[in-house]
This record gives structure tokens, sequence and C-alpha cells, in this order.
């Protein structure tokens, strides 16, 4: 007799796809299965894909929401491209996402769901579990729906109340599948309703239930490993994008002594970061919830004139509303963070999907000559410290910065290791003293070319700030175009002169060779899983990829001219490519773009580094 540990098959990775309606809760299976991910002591990246609709129409495939998990025993850049194993509630998710698996992929269906009216709203002809649509697959017909209710039939639910936890059911058949724990997922269960003991117990025994059935059922030809990554020694826990980027702000706060001050409005998908540093009043952070996004802005500035780290998160219809205030901001020289999670456009556009279409709004989108620094998180786990850098930026040089993610990072999470605050780099924010005879709100350092940070109620330090010109040095309003020319130039020279600041840009691979694949943000992790398979191959390729967009790096002309040829790879129509043109014209820019509110798939930039290549 064959025993499930003889069955046991050892995966490098895997990709698993958990789909449904809106309100089957597939991003918490998601979300919960991860936790069991990194419990396991997998590397892995998320991927949340769901609806803008509200309330999108029940069983229809606009209003499908999934989450995809990519985990293995090796460092893990990307979501993956197709899942190995897909978990489909109805008829909807499964016709959305047939195209996002493999030809012989798992596929674990809710049986029940597969009703007449069902199949009519999915669009479906005929039914695919009855017909030769699914004959590539594993298919696992499972009557969810009636065993959730069966196991929970001893409770004193209601039935719809009871049938709020088949997720659950799910998540048990893929904990039996990948040989997970189920009970570590109660602590959760016990933490999220300890108001409800009623829904604890439900959750628990349908959870056990689904990690039953699938033991007892025998459906599963085999089932999974995959063994812990090689991570270094540390305390790790899962994060998502938007959460490290809170953190990493705490983190600066804690590093220079100041006070953290938010002034944001709600904006998908950027308010997880107000939700969360509102959660830390213990260390001095004061958040308000602004009733839009222009007094989101003025308040931040103002929280940034009282000497608080002053942070406003938003997305790219909010940046466009901030777009005066942040030019107040650097003409004032006040330091301050602004955040934006890019998302589709334009206007409303897509607000659950992820683009990088903000670029040249963060380079250029204000009126005047009004520069900022601009700096793009690369990951989830960079959010962190990019976040970290951006607040020591502004404070270190006192002018604004724009910290761009975009909504795959925001929403998606990977394991991160958590650093220790005393080693990160130290923040030195240039405050005046009090009653210095010395000082001149507009005096500079000869450096950096910042003027001192001169905290409003210190003894001494009056001084006027607003949106007219400022005379250099004594801070009178000035008029004389001379002046105005001076001051133009001495605000644009500070910022160029941050790139004596931040690292030279890193090549992943030969330092010279036939092609350089550029990204920026958070295309990182695909990029560089498609040239890492393709050097595998043989191939002459390497990778540049910038954090650091407003000032470049300083070495960009030195590692560009050792390549033959230059590909720019963006989640937009070309905008940091037409930025290179504009600042490195010298070389000869191909590019590759992609504007479907998707990431890059490994497998679409490998064929289309092939063809570059082989020209």
């Amino acid at each position: 007799m064959t025993t499930k540990k003889d069955k046991v098959v050892e995966l490098k990775s895997a990709v698993v796809r958990f789909a449904g309606d809106s309100g089957d809760g597939m991003q918490l299976t998601g979300s919960l299965f991860s936790d069991s991910t990194a419990f396991a002591g997998n590397d892995f990246a998320t991927f949340p894909d769901f609806p803008s609709e509200i309330r999108a129409p029940q069983g229809t495939i606009s209003g499908v929401s999934g989450f995809q998990i990519h985990f293995g025993q090796k460092s893990v850049h990307t979501t993956g491209d197709l899942a190995d194993v897909l978990v489909a509630m109805n008829p909807a998710s499964l016709k959305a996402n047939l195209k996002w698996i493999k030809d012989d992929a798992i596929i674990i269906i809710d049986s029940d769901s597969f009703t007449d009216k069902n199949l009519e709203k999915a669009g479906w002809t005929s039914n695919p579990l009855e017909d030769d649509t699914l004959i590539d697959h594993q298919v696992i017909k499972a009557p969810l729906t009636e065993m959730t209710r069966e196991s929970v039939k001893d409770l004193d639910l209601d039935n719809k109340s009871a049938l709020k936890s088949k997720n659950m059911f799910a998540l048990g058949v893929i904990f039996y599948l990948f040989n997970r724990d189920y009970t570590k997922t109660f602590s959760y269960f016990e933490s999220k309703f300890k108001k409800n003991p009623l829904v604890v117990e439900a959750n628990k025994k349908v959870l056990a239930a689904g990690y039953n059935y699938a033991e007892t059922m025998e459906a599963f030809t085999n089932t999974f490993r995959i063994e812990k990554a090689n991570l270094k020694k540390g305390r790790y826990r899962n994060v998502t994008g938007n959460l490290a980027t809170a953190w990493g702000f705490l983190a600066a706060a804690e590093r220079s002594g100041r006070n953290i001050y938010l002034g944001s409005y709600p904006i998908t998908p950027a308010t997880d970061i107000l939700q969360e540093l509102s959660k830390h009043k213990q260390f001095t952070c004061i958040t308000q919830q602004a009733e839009d996004e222009i007094a989101g802005i003025v308040s931040t500035i103002g929280g940034s004139f009282a000497g608080a780290l002053a942070i406003t998160t938003t997305s790219g219809p909010g940046l466009s509303l901030k777009s005066e205030a942040i030019g107040l901001a650097v003409i004032t020289e006040l330091p301050m963070v602004i955040v934006d999670v890019q998302r589709g456009g334009p206007s409303t556009g897509l607000p659950t999907k992820s683009e990088q279409s903000d670029l040249m709004q963060a380079l250029y989108g204000r009126n005047g000559e009004a520069p900022v620094i601009v700096i793009a998180a690369s990951s989830a786990s960079d959010a962190f410290y990019s976040a970290y850098e951006s607040a020591k930026l502004a404070m270190e040089h006192m002018t604004p910065v724009i910290l761009l993610t975009d909504g795959s990072i925001g929403n998606g999470s990977e394991v991160f290791r958590i650093p220790k605050v005393a080693d990160l780099p130290a923040i030195h924010p240039p405050i005046a003293k009090a009653n210095d005879p010395d000082y001149k709100p507009y005096k500079r350092n000869p450096e950096k070319l910042n003027r001192l940070w001169a905290v409003a109620g210190t003894p001494g330090l009056r001084h006027r700030l607003g949106g007219l010109e400022k005379e250099d040095i004594t801070g009178n309003v000035s008029h004389d175009p001379i002046n105005h020319q001076k001051m133009t130039d001495l605000r644009q020279e500070k910022v160029m002169r941050v790139a004596n600041y931040i690292p030279e840009l890193k090549v992943e691979g030969d330092s010279e060779g036939d092609v350089l694949v550029v990204g920026w943000g958070g295309t990182y992790g695909v990029l560089l899983t498609a040239v890492e398979e393709l050097r595998e191959e043989g191939k002459s390729i390497s990778l540049a990829h910038f954090k650091h967009i407003m000032p470049l790096p300083k070495n960009v002309e030195d590692v560009f001219s050792k390549f033959k040829k230059i590909i720019v790879c963006e989640i937009n129509m070309g905008q940091f490519v037409n930025y290179l043109r504009m600042t490195h014209p010298d070389f000869k820019y191909e590019q590759y773009n992609k504007v479907q509110g998707l990431p890059f798939m490994v497998s679409e930039l490998k064929t289309k580094f092939d063809a570059f290549l082989n020209e």
C-alpha cells in the first residue's frame, strides 16, 4: 500500500492561484497561505488581482478576484508567470483564469457552483466539467459548498454565515497538497474573531475538514514539498509593500529624532500606509485623514514647518491634485516625502491595477522650475529601505522627495528580513539652534546647498515663508530678476548634488557585453529573473535597474558605454526611456512597453530579449 509519505514530490518552486467572486475571500485565503509559506521557510512573492468595482456583479467575469503566490527554496524575484495550481470557486473564476495556468495544472473546483445559472453568467456555452475543456489538467471536482455546510452543521449558524468560511475549506485542501500544518492558522482565527467564538470555531472546523477531505479522498496523485530557502540568519515576516513603506518611515523617525506627521486622503492603492501609521501613536506618529488631497499635502507642509518628518501618501490622480502644493514645498525648501503608489490611468483608470505611468508627472508635473528628488522602490521589501532613504534625503537636503511605488508593490507581499534600526544609516537633519545670531533663512551649506531647518516656535528664529520668491540669504520677498535666476539655479543644483550622496548604478551580470536591459521601480524582480535565466543559457546579457531617478546616479554614462545594445523595459508607453534620451542622448535605446494593468511575464521578456540578441 502506498503511504502519503511515498507520494511526496520535492519541488524547487511552485505557483498557486486562488480565484473566486469578490466576496469569496480569495485575498484572505492567499494571505493565510502566504503566512504558512513564511512559516515553512520558503521565499515567496505574491500578486493580488482584484476588480476595481466595489460591488461587481456576482458570478460574472468582471467580479473575479484573484491572488497568486510564487514560492520556492531559492530566491524568488517574481510572482510567477503561469500557475501550477488553480483554486476556482465558481465558473467565472475558472473562465477568467484558464489563460493564466500551465497546460498540466492542477485545478481544484467547487463543483456545487457549476449550476446552469452560474455557467450562463460566466459566459460558458457548455459545462467545462463535462466536456473536453479541462482534458489536459488534473481536475479535482469537490463539492465545497455542501461539505462546508456539513462540517459546521453542529454549530448554531445560518446558511449564509456558514458559507462565509467556504474559502477555508479550499485552503485546507491546498495545505494538504503542499504538506503544511494547518493548525498554525488557528491563531489567526482566534485573534481576528476573538469577539465571536462561534466564527472562530466554524473556521477551524472548515479548514480541518478541507484538509481531511483531501487526505481521505486520495484525489491527488502526489502531494508536494518545497524545502526551506537558504535565507540569511535573522528575524523574518511577511510584509506588503505598503506595510514596509510605513515601517520605513517609522524607522527614519526614530533615527532622525523627529516625530511623524502624515496628512493624507484615502485613495486606492495607497490607503494602507495611512492606516498602518495611524496605529503607532506610541512613536509620536500623528496622522490626519484630510477632507481631500490638497488639504492632506498642505497640512503636511505645516507639519514640516513644525519640525516633523512630514509625509503624504496618494496615487496618480491625487498626485495631480497635490502638484501646486509640492511647488510650495519646493520654494519654501521644506523637507517632505510624497508617496505615489501608482495605478492604471488616466483619470480614475484602473484603480486596482498597476502601472509605471506617473514618472513624468513626478519629474515635471508642477508649474515653474520646481525640481524634487525622485526615488522608485523595486519590491515590497525594498519599499522599507526606499521609504527610509526618501526620508533621509528629504531631511538632510531640505527638499521634497517623491517616492514611487505601485499597486503590485503596495498590495503584493514578500519575505522581509527585519533590520535593526541602529544598523540603518544615520540621519542628521540640519536643525537650526535657538537664538543663533548668525541664522539667516536661506543661508546654505556650501556642499549640499541646503538651508537650515528652523523649527517653528524656536526662540530667535522667526522668519518668513510662503509661495512668493525669496531673496537669497535673507528670505525677504524679492521680485528681482537676477535674484530669481540665482534662487532657481540654487534649488536645481541642490537636487542635482544629491548624486554625490546616492549609490552608483549597479550592473547585475557582466559589466560589459552584447545587451544591457534597463528598468526602474517595480519591474526589478521579473527583469532580473529573465536576465538570469538567459545568462544560464550562455547569453551575453546584463541588467541595470534604477532606483534613483532624479538625480540619476553619476556613473550612468560609463555603464551604458560598455554595451552594444540597450533595451529599456517599462509598464508604460516609454516615459523613462524618453527621460534617458533627454539626459543621456549619446546612446541608442530600444524599448519594450506594456500597459495592461499586469506585470511583465518572464517568458515574454525572454522571447523579446532573445530576438534582440539575435538581431
